[in-house]
């Protein structure tokens, strides 16, 4: 679909260019694009290799592991369900994990290992699990302490102060989070859903 969308804008560009008879602008405009966005590109690509780079040292350090630990209480709660011993649990772990430390692009197939480790426990494979569910859910709402790839993208823009979105960061998270949450634990009520 966004496939579409995005043959439509181009084509629609194109035109009106020429229906306004300046068809020029067409490449006018993709020249100057290209040209921003290398511009971008570079500096944003230095930002995500240092922040990548330091998560990875926090990781080899065992912050993973440790946010892990402290993660699992709630999670138990959040995913009754789930075995604590389970891959699937440990899965859930991790991508919530990466989550929290603002690791999107780890965060993403670390959300989809747990996807698979969840429909593995799923008694009907034809329908969401209520734990998939609540993964979902957390995942989109994504309570982050440290948005890397927006400190990323800020420095790379030239921000004087790139970090300065980490508590605005955290407080729209923990709504976001809270929000989600929420609707979750009355969805599960409303429809008495319970289980995995």
């Amino acid at each position: 679909m966004v496939n579409w969308v995005w043959a439509f804008l181009l084509l629609s560009g194109v035109v009106l260019a020429a229906a306004r008879g300046e068809p020029g602008l067409v490449s006018e405009a993709v020249a100057a694009g290209a040209g921003r966005a290398v511009q971008l590109a570079v500096p944003l690509s230095a930002a995500i290799m240092l922040w990548t780079g330091l998560m990875q040292i926090a990781d080899d350090a065992g912050l993973t592991r440790w946010l892990s630990r402290v993660l699992l209480r709630p999670a138990r709660r959040l995913f009754p369900g789930v075995p604590a011993d389970d891959p699937a649990m440990g899965a859930i772990l991790m991508a919530l994990s990466a989550n929290v430390l603002g690791l999107g692009n780890a965060a993403t197939p670390l959300g989809l290992r747990a996807m698979r480790e969840l429909q593995r426990l799923n008694p009907d494979p034809a329908r969401a699990s209520p734990a998939m569910c609540t993964l979902l859910a957390l995942s989109t709402s994504s309570l982050t302490m440290v948005p890397t790839g927006v400190i990323a993208l800020r420095a790379a823009a030239g921000a004087r102060q790139p970090a300065d979105v980490l508590v605005p960061t955290l407080l729209a998270t923990a709504c976001s989070t809270a929000v989600a949450l929420l609707a979750d634990a009355y969805l599960r009520r409303r429809y008495g859903i319970r289980g995995r």
